[in-house]
């Protein structure tokens, strides 16, 4: 439950309040810190992302009423979708909002440390407990400005045997820095950094890293508030192939000291061979022939894949956009010609958040998954790096994406190159704006 600087800095002054407990005045042993273990702990303890503490009432009373502004205006924990159903949907209850509401209002007490529920384990810094743990072999130093090209870096791991991965947590070395990072699995074999030198970085673009056709898989994700992953949805797991080597795919931007990164990511092994295998597109649908005008305050870009294999199930929705990006959705379009939307919600660039369907929903074979997307390219978006330039597909934040991380599970003998391909508006060569479902409709 991350609460934003901007918001608690309004507090920072605020001098602790005597106050008298009622009988009915929540306390933080008894009803506060369990909402905290639940929900907001991941973030909200030392060396992760949160700016502050909620693992004991000395380092949370500070911030009792900037909490019950964030929660009452639902800023946070941070949650964006408006449509669909989840299961790690992050929403607290009107009850849980009362009651760290009305504990600010009360002078925010303690109460008796007995009440209070065990302490949550955390593993040494991890939101999962690794069976493996492999890091990028030497530190990368990040310039202090300019541009900086996507990097890659092949971590030699030849995995002695075929694995089934059902959990994954990739960490930032260095989060001042690291806008996003990829672990892709390598396969034996895969022309994919095939000539690349250990450790070493190489710079590429989001579009070559990694590519079905070679065999590669996207393993492991790091972005802001996203977490950690599990993948064993209906008896499913990641492969990762016996000989296989992993790449880890980084997003590094200049923050105006140099820096360094060695970022790792943890693995967590099935203890048996699944039934399904679970597969996560590398940023499919993609509008790579995006085209937004300049000054174009609802500039709207679609971009679709169809399904191509039998028996696959959606299971998880990772939109990715930039500085521009208003909102997302995704629809699916069967071949019957009905048509679901099963997740929409604006956008936000600090809090690139996946959502996990509530049930696996089937795809069938020539289902087509449509996104659908808004930008905001005016001077009336604060965000907006230059609103008098037409912008197009490009990697660095002043650019733009329009992309979607899917999660499908799939029988494990499927191929998993031929899961998605591009369809409609995705092939359409590009414009001086949309594509858009108006062009479609022509």
């Amino acid at each position: 439950m991350m609460l934003r600087l901007s918001v608690a800095g309004l507090f920072v002054g605020m001098a602790a309040v005597a106050a008298t407990v009622s009988s009915t005045t929540p306390t933080f042993s008894k009803d506060v810190l369990p909402i905290l273990q639940k929900n907001c702990q991941g973030c909200h303890r030392p060396g992760e992302i949160g700016p502050m503490s909620f693992l004991t009432y000395e380092s949370t009373r500070p911030w009792a009423k900037a909490m019950k502004v964030a929660v009452a205006t639902k800023k946070m924990p941070p949650w964006f979708a408006e449509v669909g159903h989840f299961a790690n949907d992050r929403q607290l209850s009107e009850n849980e909002i009362k009651t760290l509401s009305s504990w600010a209002d009360g002078g925010a007490p303690e109460g008796n440390p007995k009440d209070a529920p065990a302490p949550v384990k955390f593993q040494d810094g991890w939101n999962i407990k690794p069976d493996m743990i492999v890091e990028m072999p030497k530190p990368f130093k990040v310039a202090a400005k300019g541009t900086i090209n996507y990097q890659d870096f092949l971590v030699k791991v030849n995995f002695p045997e075929d694995m089934w991965v059902v959990a994954a947590e990739m960490r930032a070395g260095n989060p001042k820095v690291v806008h996003h990072g990829r672990v892709i699995v390598r396969p034996p074999g895969s022309k994919f950094m095939a000539t690349a030198i250990p450790g070493e970085p190489y710079e590429t673009t989001s579009a070559a890293a990694g590519n079905p056709q070679d065999g590669t898989d996207l393993l492991g994700k790091y972005n802001p508030g996203l977490g950690a992953q599990t993948f064993d949805i209906e008896d499913s797991a990641k492969f990762i192939p016996k000989g296989s080597d992993l790449v880890f795919n980084m997003h590094y931007t200049a923050g105006g000291t140099e820096q360094w990164d060695q970022s790792k990511v943890g693995l967590v092994f099935a203890k048996h061979p699944p039934k399904n295998r679970f597969w996560m597109s590398p940023g499919t649908p993609a509008a790579f022939n995006l085209a937004i005008p300049a000054g174009d305050p609802n500039a709207e870009v679609v971009a679709e894949s169809t399904v191509s294999v039998d028996d696959a199930k959606l299971v998880y929705i990772q939109p990715h956009m930039h500085l521009r990006g208003k909102d997302y959705e995704i629809r699916l379009i069967y071949t019957t010609g009905e048509t679901q939307t099963v997740f929409k919600g604006p956008w936000n660039f600090d809090w690139q958040i996946g959502y996990q369907l509530e049930k696996p929903l089937v795809v069938p074979k020539g289902t087509r998954i449509l996104a659908v997307a808004h930008y905001d390219n005016s001077a009336n978006n604060k965000f907006n790096p230059d609103p008098s330039k037409p912008i197009y597909w490009g990697d660095q934040n002043w650019d733009e994406m329009q992309s979607g991380f899917l999660g499908l599970i799939v029988p494990v003998a499927t191929d998993t190159a031929k899961i998605f391909k591009p369809s409609g508006p995705s092939l359409l060569p590009r414009g001086t704006s949309g594509p858009s479902l108006a062009t479609l409709s022509h």
